[in-house]
């Protein structure tokens, strides 16, 4: 098949755009490269550099390429930044995915493939670990802007049939996560502590979130391409709160440190506590993560030893 992958120079969409290409199929990168990096781009892939909000550009494109399936991972994810920046945050999130839709639907694209945050759209949870059920309660601009693309995605299906899957994701580790923004805690950390500089927790420490491994969240588009997921929203996640502080731990170890973090104060848009149950993707998406929290730090501080070491 023939695939397109926005932000497919970014952490988890190149890892996915590597594997498609592995398993044969003919992939198309959109990327306006603010975040992602060139370094990432698999050369196998055709690159277009460009935004999702250039409706022009993004329609010749789809014009000249014509896609079997969308997978959409360009998003703006700084959940401070969509609190600030409101607007700026919609504009990127709303209206370059609605460009996106528009697009797939003209062009007949079999399938649309959306990456959603299920940190971010559930707010503080009364019950965990949350389902897809569970009501959702954003505490942030960007969990709204994410959660109003799953409503367009579903009008998108209901008035001109065309096929989505939707992801909600945990906190996505592993390597190629940039250190330098405001989302990727392990990237932070492990860079911070690699350089002999002491890490910033906001909070106290004990601030949760459900951690899954770059590859198992690859797997899980993977799995999305086939029917089992058509039409379905489907939370990704170990159903496991892990503290803020545990992480921070969990990386000294790995780096054999015994440097101390800094605790600064909470940032809005931020919830306490998080966990997904994906119950629903083991049994329709025939998903669960397999690497552990311990092996995936392993594995993650490794790379950015080696990256730094290079």
């Amino acid at each position: 098949m023939k695939i397109l992958v926005t932000g497919g120079a970014g952490f988890i969409a190149s890892h996915l755009v590597d594997n498609l290409i592995a398993k044969g199929h003919d992939v198309v990168i959109v990327d306006n490269l603010s975040t992602g990096r060139e370094e990432n781009i698999n050369p196998k892939a055709r690159f277009y550099k460009m935004d999702i909000c250039n409706v022009a550009a993004l329609a010749d494109i789809f014009d000249k390429e014509r896609p079997d399936v969308v997978n959409h991972h360009a998003a703006h994810a700084d959940v401070r930044k969509s609190v600030e920046m409101p607007a700026y945050d919609a504009n990127i999130n709303i209206l370059g995915s609605l460009n996106l839709c528009q697009l797939s639907m003209k062009y007949q694209v079999k399938k649309f493939i959306y990456a959603s945050t299920g940190g971010a759209v559930y707010g503080e949870p009364k019950r965990m670990p949350v389902t897809e059920e569970s009501p959702i309660e954003p505490l942030s601009q960007y969990g709204v802007s994410k959660h109003t693309v799953e409503h367009y995605l579903s009008v998108f299906n209901k008035l001109y049939h065309m096929d989505f899957t939707i992801l909600r994701y945990p906190n996505v580790y592993g390597p190629r996560q940039s250190p330098y923004g405001e989302a990727g805690v392990v990237a932070i950390f492990s860079e911070h502590i690699l350089n002999n500089k002491r890490p910033t927790i906001f909070g106290d420490g004990s601030k949760t979130r459900d951690y899954v491994f770059v590859a198992d969240i690859i797997e899980a588009n993977l799995k999305a391409l086939e029917k089992e997921g058509n039409g379905e929203i489907f939370n990704l996640g170990w159903g496991l709160e892990i503290p803020d502080l545990a992480v921070f731990q969990a990386i000294r170890d790995a780096l054999n440190s015994k440097i101390e973090p800094i605790f600064g104060n909470k940032r809005n848009g931020e919830i306490e506590r998080i966990c997904l149950d994906s119950t629903k993707a083991i049994k329709m998406l025939h998903w669960m993560p397999k690497i552990n929290f311990k092996e995936g730090i392993k594995l993650s501080t490794n790379y950015y030893k080696q990256l730094k070491n290079a």
